[in-house]
């Protein structure tokens, strides 16, 4: 294995373990229901997008710029955080937030779109602002 390749291995790691872990989380919260593959379309993404940084940098997350690795944080902590928040209020019924609801396991049905959303628009935020950095080097 070449010195990039075992850099890419390493690096990797952390946010493969990440997106693992909040899968199985995921699909322990929703109780293995329809919605589960579905919710998981932003961890692939999330996985897509920081494989693509590390192979563009060679194996460092800043290689090749700041305008992937800002992108790439910018699409994880919306898509990733507020699907990780609304799994954990669903699972603990966080201040009663889902008592009324009639189908509360639903939210589930669009939420990856939301999440996407959000993640597409912290992707763009940090593409941009690492645009902005490295032109002012």
């Amino acid at each position: 294995m070449t010195g990039h390749a075992k850099l890419y291995v390493v690096r990797l790691a952390p946010v493969v373990l990440t997106a693992l872990a909040a899968g199985f989380w995921f699909g322990d919260v929703q109780a293995q229901g329809p919605y589960v593959l579905r919710n998981l379309l932003p961890l692939l993404i999330l996985l897509l997008l920081s494989g693509f940084t590390l192979y563009r940098g060679r194996g460092r997350w800043s290689g090749s710029g700041y305008r992937l690795p800002l992108g790439t944080l910018g699409f994880a902590v919306p898509a990733l955080g507020l699907s990780s928040y609304l799994h954990y209020a669903f699972a603990v019924n966080l201040d009663g937030m889902f008592d009324g609801a009639t189908q509360p396991a639903e939210l589930f049905r669009y939420l990856p779109a939301y999440t996407l959303s959000a993640g597409g628009i912290g992707f763009a935020i940090g593409f941009i602002v690492g645009r902005n950095v490295e032109t002012h080097r």
